[in-house]
């Protein structure tokens, strides 16, 4: 019956970190399923016994409705691999969430094949706070001066008066991918530094 909330199977999966909760639509009864179920729940629902169904994050994890946005439905299999995942990075924080993300949405790798080691190549930096446009110029001061600390040094220093930086510039420039993201109160940009330096 849709109104289970933890249906009782011999599959249940302990998940290490709280993935948020999941809609979902029984093709069997042909309606939604009535109440939200947690990622053990999804991976121990019976398609067999309760029905063919499909599932979606209902919003209350904002990082995981933004990875699996462009997908609509999420499997129970992705479910697994993003658990695991975030255990290889250490963590479920924002900053491990929203480099899933950009390997996942951005570089269409597949959950199932990706690892830690592999997004190691991924030069991701997060920046998070209140306002885009600060996060911004911060962002663009911080990159500036870890990508290009030569560069960095005369213009910190006043040793070149005519090097002008212009952040917004800096970080329109084709050396970098970068994404604005809310993650419900929270905001991050995330900036990816695309070029060899």
């Amino acid at each position: 019956m849709d109104n289970q909330s933890s249906p009782g199977s011999n599959q249940e999966k302990t998940f290490r970190f709280n993935l948020g909760t999941f809609e979902g639509f029984n093709f069997v009864m042909r309606r939604t399923i009535r109440c939200r179920l947690s990622a053990a729940d999804v991976v121990a629902w019976d398609h067999e016994r309760r029905g063919d169904a499909e599932f979606w994050p209902s919003g209350d994890h904002p990082a995981v409705a933004l990875l699996f946005k462009r997908k609509g439905t999420v499997t129970a299999a992705q479910l697994l691999d993003l658990d695991r995942l975030l255990t290889e990075l250490g963590g479920d924080s924002i900053e491990n969430s929203l480099r899933i993300h950009y390997a996942v949405n951005i570089c269409q790798a597949a959950l199932a094949t990706l690892s830690a080691q592999a997004m190691q190549d991924h030069r991701v930096h997060v920046f998070r706070g209140t306002e885009f446009s600060h996060m911004r110029v911060a962002a663009a001061y911080k990159l500036f001066e870890s990508c290009f600390p030569e560069g960095y040094g005369f213009y910190d220093n006043g040793a070149a008066d005519w090097l002008v930086f212009n952040p917004e510039a800096f970080l329109d420039s084709t050396g970098f991918y970068v994404e604005e993201v809310a993650l419900g109160e929270e905001k991050a940009l995330l900036v990816v530094v695309m070029v060899e330096l």
